[in-house]
């Protein structure tokens, strides 16, 4: 079960504990970097453009469940 990203008007919570606040959240992105490397070849990545990104799971910090995590309603968000 794949979750979505939160939005202005949106956050995530696990469903088992009430959590708002700390997730692990794995995710697999296809993205294009731009690196450059300075004359000691020390990397450094200045522009990154995601191409793709997809969650693959959210698991809660506070209880470890994995897929509990729903969307819900920020605070104020429909004021």
């Amino acid at each position: 079960m794949t979750v979505p990203l939160p939005t202005g008007t949106t956050r995530w919570r696990c469903t088992l504990c009430g959590n708002l606040t700390r997730f692990d959240v794995t995710r697999s992105s296809k993205v294009v970097e731009y690196l450059h490397l300075d004359l000691a070849g020390e990397p450094k990545v200045e522009e990154r453009e995601v191409l793709s990104e997809t969650i693959e799971s959210v698991r809660c910090r506070w209880c470890n469940a994995v897929d509990k995590v729903e969307l819900v309603d920020r605070p104020g968000a429909g004021s």
